[in-house]
Parts: C-alpha cells; sequence; structure tokens
C-alpha cells in the first residue's frame, strides 16, 4: 500500500515538474505582434474616406463626341452582338414612332454613301402572325406546333424594331474601375464588324407560310380584319 502512495505522489511530482517546465519555456518564447495586413479601404475600389461621401465623385461618363458621318465604327463585343453607336447622339434621343433621326443616315438604300451600317433585312421583316377570326373563333394563320412562322417583308421599318437603342446604345469612354479583362472569339472571319443574320440568313430554314412574298390567299382577304392588317407595322 505504501509502495502504491509512493508510486502515485511521484507521479504527481513529475506531472507538476513538466508543467513547470513547459510554462517557463512559454512566458521565455518571444510574443511577436500580430500586423493588420488589410485595412477597410482596401477593401473596396474607392480611394477615398469610406465614411463621408463629401470627396467621392464617381468618373464622368463622356461618350464619343464625334459627329455622324466622321466616327469610326466600334467593333461587336461578340458574335452578332448589337452594333454599339460611335458617334453623338444629342438631339436623336428619345427615339419615337414619328421621329426617328437614325433612318435618316441607316436606311440600306442611303447608308452606304452615308459611310453608316445599314439596317438588316431583319429589322424591316415582319414576324408577328396576323390571326382572323372563323365562325367566331379566332385562329393563326400558323401551326405553332410545327414551328410554322407567317412572315411579311416589307420596304420600311417595322415598328417592333422602331426603338434602335433598345439595342444599341452609345458608348462611354470613362475609365474602368476594374480592367475588363474579356476576350471576344467570334464564329465568322468578320464577326467584329458584321452579324451571321446578314441577307436572307434569318429566313431560309424557316417553315414559312405563303410563297416568295410570305403573303397567303387569306391574308389579303383578311387584311382589313379588326384583328389584323397586311403589314404589321399598323399595330
Amino acid at each position: 500500500m505504501k509502495t502504491k502512495s509512493k508510486i502515485t505522489i511521484g507521479l504527481v511530482a513529475a506531472a507538476l515538474l513538466m508543467v513547470g517546465c513547459v510554462g517557463e519555456s512559454v512566458k521565455a518564447a518571444p510574443q511577436k505582434a500580430v500586423t493588420k495586413t488589410v485595412n477597410e479601404e482596401s477593401l473596396g475600389l474607392r480611394k477615398t474616406d469610406i465614411y463621408t461621401e463629401d470627396a467621392t465623385i464617381s468618373d464622368k461618363t463622356e461618350y464619343r463626341s464625334a459627329q455622324a458621318t466622321t466616327s469610326s465604327k466600334i467593333q461587336r463585343a461578340f458574335q452578332d452582338a448589337p452594333p454599339m453607336i460611335p458617334h453623338d447622339t444629342t438631339g436623336m434621343l428619345p427615339i419615337k414612332t414619328d421621329d426617328n433621326r437614325c433612318i435618316t443616315c441607316h436606311m440600306p438604300e442611303i447608308a452606304g454613301s452615308m459611310g453608316a451600317t445599314p439596317i438588316p433585312v431583319s429589322h424591316f421583316t415582319d414576324f408577328r402572325p396576323k390571326g382572323k377570326m372563323v365562325n367566331g373563333k379566332f385562329e393563326l394563320p400558323t401551326d405553332v406546333m410545327k414551328n410554322e412562322v407567317a412572315i411579311v417583308q416589307e420596304d420600311k421599318l417595322q415598328n417592333a424594331r422602331f426603338n434602335c437603342s433598345a439595342c444599341h446604345a452609345p458608348q462611354s469612354q470613362g475609365n474602368l474601375a476594374v480592367e475588363n479583362t474579356f476576350e471576344a472569339v467570334y464564329t465568322s472571319k468578320d464577326g467584329a464588324n458584321r452579324s451571321n443574320w446578314s441577307g436572307g440568313k434569318l429566313t431560309e430554314s424557316l417553315d414559312t407560310v405563303g410563297n416568295e412574298s410570305f403573303i397567303t390567299k387569306d391574308d389579303i382577304a383578311n387584311k382589313n380584319s379588326p384583328a389584323g392588317a397586311l403589314g404589321g407595322s399598323t399595330h
């Protein structure tokens, strides 16, 4: 019994001795100061005081000031992207159905002489099927289950495409807070300057209703119907 007590006391003494040694070594080790590597100002893009707006002024948006017919075209951001407006648009916006300054230069018959990009065929094409009433029931001239499309090609800009600035926008020359490293990969050789949907490519694979004019006899008979009319730009 005495032997066990001696052993126990010896183990406790050894444990206390070890703890004391560890404690002394920790006290003896030099304490390194924690350095502040990230501050609040470095977390954002702004370089001014984050607690006040007094000295914080955003970069001024600077659109191109070159006049129409004198500007240089901007490469498309990606294949078939709507072309950017490279010239000054002062006095041209907003675009209205009865006041569209864009068509004075971009209509196909005059665009070449003006050095402007011509409005494509798709903007002169009406893809809206004209319904009609048959025995009191509204019917479309197409079968949507067969992906049929009623198409009317005209020589006037469709009202569905009259608002040019819905897709085309002026380009700001302001400095970017974060560098844009995007690189476009074009699917066609001249994709930076030309759309793949030029000419009749937009409709060549569609199952359209009608012959070359895309207008059926029923369309002509129904041209004065309240439900629709030839030339979809009228509604």
